[in-house]
């Protein structure tokens, strides 16, 4: 039998990632020093309480079973009480919160979700591969909005013509922005929520990095603006926050209808996060501020160790960590 790949699968580019990391395993074997600046996976060891009740929440059986549904009701209100406190949004826990297998599924499984085969998708780029990937699993066309230096790499939505408007169903935002580390304020966000309701497009807002951030301005949240709860979701992770990225969990806010879409996919096709882990979840996100505050100190050091090298070799006893704080 000849197995021929789907056209889908095709119009796929090689995952950036998984090409990078092949690449700096290569040079490893090769012999080479290799400073990993790929995906971003934190090298420092998951916040102790939450590994504690992960160990606690494992050994009931209760949790044994299959986690169906958008999440166990306690992390929903937990995610909100942290939403509520980190950018003053109110969230109904029952209908606009949703429990995710990090924030790469929810964003992958979004184009199934909330367009047909032939609309179109506005993607940033540069950005993350998921939000292309998705688009072409799902049948969609995805249309490229350029981040420029001389727009602080926001996109232009003026010059997105009017044909491509016709067919639009979703448009991604990334801030802050990976890779390009620029962020959005919420005048850009005002700008969104007016476009998305003129012409009828849904947002998808990707804040897996909106708690990596130096100095004492935080970033906002697509959320925060008025009726933007009317045309969009937001995707929050709690990989990079709380050192969880082989977790797979976070959470999808926003819109109730645009939720129990992604809802209805999601238990179409996977049966949701085991118990145990949204326990930890739970766990993660009722921690004090000085948690996370910890975290970012040892990004902001390392940061200005690479800033100060030549070259770009930085020696690995200079490298901070969390114990070094």
């Amino acid at each position: 039998m000849k197995i021929e790949k789907p056209k889908r699968l095709r119009k796929l580019p090689p995952y950036l990632f998984l090409e990078i990391d092949k690449i700096k395993k290569k040079a490893i074997e090769d012999g080479l020093d290799v400073g990993d600046l790929g995906i971003g996976d934190p090298d420092m060891q998951t916040l102790k309480p939450v590994v504690d009740e992960m160990a606690r929440a494992i050994r009931n059986p209760e949790y044994h079973r299959y986690p169906l549904g958008s999440g166990m009701r306690d992390f929903r209100n937990a995610a909100a009480a942290w939403f509520a406190r980190r950018f003053g949004v109110q969230l109904d826990s029952g209908s606009e919160v949703l429990c995710i297998i990090g924030s790469k599924e929810g964003i992958g499984h979004a184009p199934l979700a909330y367009i047909d085969a032939g609309d179109t998708v506005l993607v940033p780029d540069p950005g993350y591969p998921v939000y292309n990937a998705g688009t072409i699993f799902a049948g969609g066309i995805p249309y490229v909005m350029p981040l420029l230096e001389k727009n602080n790499f926001l996109p232009d939505l003026k010059v997105i013509p009017p044909q491509v408007l016709k067919k639009a169903k979703l448009m991604f935002i990334n801030y802050p922005n990976n890779p390009t580390s620029a962020v959005a304020g919420l005048d850009f966000y005002r700008k969104v929520v007016a476009f998305a309701k003129k012409h009828n497009i849904m947002v998808c807002s990707d804040a897996a990095y909106s708690e990596v951030y130096y100095g004492g301005k935080k970033p906002v949240s697509f959320l925060q603006v008025k009726c933007a709860k009317e045309v969009g979701v937001e995707c929050h992770s709690l990989s990079k926050t709380f050192n969880m990225t082989g977790w797979r969990v976070g959470f999808c806010a926003g819109n109730g209808e645009m939720i129990s879409l992604l809802a209805s996919v999601k238990g179409n096709l996977d049966s949701g996060v085991f118990h145990a882990i949204q326990k930890a979840g739970i766990k993660a996100l009722s921690l004090p501020q000085n948690h996370t505050d910890r975290l970012r100190a040892v990004y902001k050091r390392r940061r200005d160790v690479l800033s100060g090298t030549v070259g770009g070799r930085i020696p690995k006893a200079k490298i901070p960590s969390l114990t070094s704080l």
